[in-house]
This record gives C-alpha cells, structure tokens and sequence, in this order.
C-alpha cells in the first residue's frame, strides 16, 4: 500500500508544480505589459527618445522642453496667447535597436495607464500616432494618422488609464487627407510616436511643469488562460484515469494475496491430519464446504443434520479454524464468489450474489467489499489485468 501512495503523493505533486508553471506562463502571456519609464535599457523592449514640437515652429510663440526622461517624463511648458490656438506637446519617438525612428506593434495592448502630476492644474492630450494605409505619406509627418484623448492632471500624482483602442481621431485630420468620417478604425500595429501635450483649456502665459512617471502598456488575451485551463483539465483527466488504473491493479495484487491466504478455507485436502481424524471436525467442515451455498444454512440447520451441539460447532470453528461460524461462512461464500467472478466475465453480480448463497445482493456487495477492498463489478472487470500479468510472467 505504501508503494501506491507513494506514486500518488509523487504524481500529485509533479501535476501541482506543473500546474504552477503553466498558470504563470499562461497568466503572463494573458496580460502582456511593456514600460516605458522608468527608463532601463536592458529591461524594456520599447525604445524612444524624446522630442518637442510647439508653435513656435508655424509663427507661434510658444515654448516647451523636456527636463527628465529617465525616471519620470517632465516637460516644462509656456503656452503663448500670441497665436490664436497656441500649443506645445512632449514626443516620445519610438526607435529599433540601431537607434533609427521605427514603427512598432502595440495590437497586444489595450491600456496605457501612467501617474501624472502639474502645476498648474491643466487639461491635456494624449496621442497616439499611427501610420494610415489610405492616408499617411513619408514625406509628410503631418499626415500621420493621430488619435487622442484629454485627461486632467492634477496638482497631486494621480493613475490614469487610456483605452488606447477608442481614441478619437480630430475632424481636421480627415478634412485634410480626403478621408470619411466613418472611417474611425485605426491599427496599433504601426504605431509612429505618443505625445502628452496641451489643450484649448490648458493655462496661458503661466509656466507649467508637467510631470508623468510610471507609463506602461498593458494587454488582455484570455485565449491562454482558456487554453491552459483545457490543458489542466485534459492532464488532470489523464492523471485520475491513470491513477484509477494503479488503483486497480493494487487491489487485484491484494485480492490475489487474500485468495492464497484463504484458499484453504474451501479445499478440503487442506484439512489438518487431525482434523480427518477428529470425526466430528471433518464431519462439520466437509459439511460447510458441501452446504455453504444454501440460503438458509445457520447453526441451527448444522446442528439437525448432524446431530452435534451448537457450542461444539464454534468451538471446533475457532479451534481449526480461527473463525466464528457465521465469519468462517461468510468467507466460503466471498471466496467461491471472487473464483466465479473472474471465471466468467459476463455473469451478472446479482446472480453470483444469489448461487453462492446470499438472498441480499447490497449486503453481499458491502461484505465483498470489505473483505477484498473493491466492489464485485471493479473485482471482475479489474481481474483481466491481474490474469494477463500473471500469465505473461
């Protein structure tokens, strides 16, 4: 027994450490993320350098710089009243390993979430810059596809989290490019450059900090958690199955050894030279291994057909044999019954109940049962196994 518990505590415990291993895959394959600050270059895969456009470039006189872009992203930023709609934007441009501007695939995420912080109070914009099939030229970076969504910053650090899947796409940019209205799809997977920049409610004349930490991309893709729970499900199904198999067979293995150990309760060539010797004792034992499938044997049937007392009976029983009466009964029964049961496959369980002596088929399968730890059913299928073993050794 030891033997099978140990393959199922080893067996349990590698589906466990398995299970562990694929979750966290799959969980980190499910929420993909990328930071873009604080800015490591040996841990983040997206790289960018930092650029400012204001104004000033079309006749304006607005100004803006980038004060960190290691830890945090800060800008400070003077928005002039000169120009009728003034403004000025911080670029993150997005870069490949040789350090060239280059396109990158943000389809996997669908949250930029990051801290932010300025003084004064002011209404921004995020951007988002992608490259339009029907529109975008390389000539001209205007024509860049560019997508935004406002948020206020406050004077204390404050977590926002932009959809970057539902931007909105200016109306200016479709008038200029010829393109309709109804076309407000765009892709993340030619992703130019992000800005964080100002608004027509942004304050004027003031010199305003703006500060963002913490900026990262974050993603959903449920189909590896599904396809991991199917995985779990299949291993862990295969594993019941195979340890429902050991089980089997670890119950014939103890069946067998009982069926030795009891084989001389009903082969009468077994009986002590004593016992032949003792009349009465070869009398009550030949008598129970002829009778022991009649329904209504008890002691008092022994006791009118052979004429011997029912003390003398136990008392006969628990010297040859060890058992009471109705034990050493129940055990010629169980055993002949184990014996058809292997012999013949298709015999119905009730039946065999019924010819080795048992009119109550559920209290012969709760005696089968503790005497041979498995159901009469699981004892005759399960025996093919134990039979083809034992012939093939």
């Amino acid at each position: 027994m030891f033997g099978y518990h140990k393959k199922v505590i080893y067996s349990l415990t590698a589906y466990a450490i398995f299970a562990v291993i694929l979750v966290a895959i799959a969980y980190h394959q499910s929420f993909p993320e990328e930071s873009l600050l604080p800015r490591a270059a040996e841990e983040n895969k997206l790289k960018w350098k930092s650029l400012t456009y204001d104004d000033s470039q079309e006749g304006g006189a607005s100004t803006i710089s980038v004060i960190d872009d290691g830890f945090s992203y800060t800008l400070s930023m003077l928005l002039n009243e000169q120009k009728d709609y003034p403004f000025a934007m911080g670029e993150m441009l997005f870069l490949n390993s040789q350090g060239q501007p280059d396109l990158v695939d943000l389809s996997p995420f669908d949250t930029l979430s990051f801290m932010a912080k300025c003084s004064p109070e002011s209404t921004l914009t995020f951007s988002l810059f992608t490259l339009d099939k029907n529109a975008s030229k390389i000539d001209d970076a205007r024509s860049d596809r560019i997508s935004t969504r406002y948020f206020h910053c406050k004077n204390e650090w404050q977590r926002y989290d932009i959809d970057i899947t539902r931007l909105k796409t200016p109306e200016w940019w479709y008038k200029w490019y010829n393109q309709a209205l109804s076309e407000q799809e765009y892709s993340l997977a030619r992703v130019k450059k992000i800005s964080f920049g100002s608004s027509i409610q942004s304050p004027l004349n003031v010199q305003s900090t703006i500060s963002i930490r913490e900026i990262v991309f974050n993603g959903k893709d449920w189909s590896y958690l599904y396809t991991c729970a199917a995985i779990l499900l299949a291993s862990g199904a295969m594993l019941v199955a195979w340890l429902f198999k050991a089980h089997s067979k670890y119950l014939m293995k103890e069946v067998k050894n009982k069926l030795q150990k009891d084989r001389p309760l009903i082969d009468c060539e077994h009986l002590s030279l004593e016992s032949h010797r003792d009349k009465d004792k070869t009398a009550i034992l030949k008598f129970l291994a002829k009778e022991y499938a009649n329904p209504g044997l008890n002691l008092e049937f022994i006791v009118r057909a052979l004429g011997i007392n029912r003390s003398k009976i136990n008392d006969i029983l628990k010297s040859e044999c060890g058992y009471t009466f109705s034990t050493y009964l129940n055990k010629l029964r169980l055993n002949e019954a184990a014996r058809l049961l292997t012999e013949n496959k298709d015999a119905n369980v009730s039946e065999i109940a019924y010819s080795v002596g048992y009119k109550n088929v559920p209290y012969f399968n709760k005696l089968f049962k503790n005497e041979y730890g498995c159901s009469p059913g699981m004892f005759q299928h399960g025996s093919d196994h134990f039979h083809a073993k034992t012939a093939s050794g």
